[in-house]
């Protein structure tokens, strides 16, 4: 009896760390997936938002096709009108990757659930839209 009261808080603290460390960690977080992965999905699923986070003038040069501009820039703590369904598939790009990983994160922690990140339009081999 003495032994497991011994034992019990370490037992007790095991556990606490064990759960802290697997809940919920991936579900604060976003995917990351490659440019051609991207190309697929936009291909078989429906009901999802192209997201391009590069500065207007960079949208206006060039864009995949039915993608939405909010720049990277914009994005911060308010809620942003031009994506209101926070549990609906966005895949975000930018230019080279960096802006749009840095996008994904902050849209995460204003609660959107299903954010695919897909790099930089500089890998995309499909069509562009101007």
């Amino acid at each position: 009896m003495r032994k497991i009261r011994r034992l019990l808080p370490f037992i007790l603290s095991l556990m606490l760390l064990s759960s802290c460390g697997t809940s919920g960690g991936y579900a604060n977080s976003y995917r990351q997936i490659s440019m051609d992965e991207a190309a697929k999905m936009m291909k078989d699923e429906k009901n999802y938002i192209i997201l391009d986070v590069r500065r207007p003038d960079e949208y206006a040069e060039g864009h995949i096709p039915g993608a939405i501009n909010v720049p990277n820039e914009d994005i911060g703590t308010a809620e942003i009108s031009e994506l209101p369904d926070k549990s609906q598939l966005i895949l975000v790009y930018c230019r080279s990757g960096r802006r749009s990983k840095e996008a994904s994160e902050k849209l995460v922690k204003l609660g959107y659930t299903n954010i695919v990140e897909f790099g930089g339009i500089l890998d995309w081999k499909g069509e562009i839209e101007r």
